[in-house]
């Protein structure tokens, strides 16, 4: 096998094959897409299971009552939900839906955490009655709401608490999440958070284990988290002593980002959890608190890298001394980042990965928006019509935010397996799927 550029932000399992082109865990990328069609999203059994492992060994290394719950939103496919539940890992939600899929994936109800701001009676009836293990609390509604909702139920209901600890993690002010401006959390800073604990502890119906703040994704940075784990554990402490909480269960969220550039790689998971036990490890001495179990919540580290989206290449538009626009067959529909978070990829060719760089082109999408352009100023060897381009580190979020803009149908998706077969786990839409909630006069 020949050397591959863009290793580090490629599946683990990529390389060049003998044919010249891009495969993954041996199966010729060509070959998915004339089989499945394009564009497509290909992701990798192999570089998932290695993230898993990855996030349970480093974490209990340092700290081993620690629990990792893959954060779903990032991406939920329940053929992709069993392999992390095969894992060990929890899973947190977000809504009906992502439990819904949870549990088509068998995962069991004890091992789901439910987030979100704006819970529904609906939705926190659904997850009472399947006994998932934990909801985190995110408003003064969601208190009583839930209260009543497992008292009707005959049940006792164990909650956390997610607190907004007014600290910024130095990423998109979109994804930044645990600053005093946000929706998400009671604020420690206005009161809000003693409040809760104080409201959330007088139910009779909700049992606080413990609190998780969420700081935002993706955080390339280490200090936000010591930061913010010292902050909260004051707070825990002085909760202790004064509401008498009992905190069995903390959790600093998750948000550790991935490589999209092969020139703008993160710290280490080693050097994540690093950070994040000696620092709770300090806190817990320094202010007497006992060490609860710690809780961590990665999505996008665990899918990112193992997720690919590749496209065909159509029109080519040259600008002379301007710009060279080449245009595939997907965009803005099937990964909005880029459009909304001004995210940044690499941009690979699948038939000549080992090219030498001729020309700087963007990659411009088919939907109706000048701001539609998946990569700007990439430079590739010479691409023509039919050509395939893939963009690596795709893995998390592009599916979940796609939408039918345009009436676009969105992408098949498949699953390359250890077994090295390429496994389909999501058909392609149809123009009928499209249609099928019409209703006609």
């Amino acid at each position: 096998m020949k050397q591959l550029p863009l290793a580090e932000v490629l599946p683990i399992s990529s390389s060049v094959n003998d044919a010249g082109r891009l495969a993954i865990n041996g199966l010729d990328v060509r070959d998915i897409v004339e089989e499945f069609g394009s564009p497509i999203y290909i992701y990798d059994e192999t570089t998932i299971r290695h993230m898993c492992r990855e996030f349970v060994d480093n974490f209990r290394r340092f700290y081993p009552d620690t629990e990792i719950a893959y954060s779903g939103k990032a991406f939920s496919n329940p053929a992709i939900l069993k392999i992390i539940e095969q894992e060990g890992l929890h899973i947190d939600v977000v809504t009906g839906g992502e439990l819904a899929f949870a549990m088509a994936a068998d995962y069991p109800a004890e091992k789901i955490n439910f987030h979100g701001n704006n819970k529904t009676r609906d939705e926190l009836n659904e997850a009472v009655e399947a006994g998932i293990g934990r909801i985190t609390i995110d408003s003064f509604h969601e208190i009583e709401l839930l209260n009543d909702v497992a008292q009707t139920a005959g049940k006792i209901q164990a909650v956390n608490l997610r607190l907004s600890p007014s600290i910024d993690p130095h990423t998109h002010r979109l994804t930044s999440t645990g600053i005093l401006d946000s929706k998400f959390g009671f604020s420690i800073e206005t009161g809000d958070a003693e409040k809760a604990v104080a409201a959330a502890m007088a139910q009779p119906n909700l049992d606080v284990e413990g609190l998780h703040f969420h700081l935002g994704s993706p955080l390339f940075e280490l200090e936000p988290y010591e930061e913010a784990v010292e902050y909260v554990c004051a707070f825990a402490a002085r909760m202790t002593y004064v509401h008498g909480l009992d905190m069995r269960e903390f959790s600093p969220g998750g948000g550790m980002a991935i490589g999209y550039q092969a020139s703008k790689l993160p710290p280490t998971i080693d050097e994540y959890a690093k950070t994040i036990v000696e620092s709770l490890e300090s806190a817990c001495t320094k202010y007497g608190i006992d060490r609860p179990r710690l809780t961590i919540e990665p999505g996008r580290s665990i899918v990112g890298r193992a997720g690919v989206a590749v496209y065909t290449i159509g029109g080519i538009k040259r600008i002379p001394s301007v710009r060279t626009f080449v245009s595939v067959d997907g965009g803005m529909g099937d990964n909005i980042r880029p459009a909304l978070y001004e995210a940044e990829y690499e941009v690979m060719s699948v038939d000549d990965p080992l090219g030498e760089p001729t020309q700087k082109v963007t990659i411009a999408g088919k939907f109706c928006e000048s701001g539609d352009l998946l990569a700007k100023d990439v430079e590739l060897p010479d691409v023509k019509t039919d050509d395939l381009l893939a963009l690596p580190a795709s893995g998390a979020y592009c599916v979940p935010m796609a939408s039918n803009y345009n009436l676009q149908t969105r992408p098949a998706i498949v699953l390359v397996t250890e077994q090295l077969e390429a496994r389909l786990i999501r058909r392609r839409e149809t123009y009928a799927d499209l249609l099928a909630t019409a209703i006609y006069e």
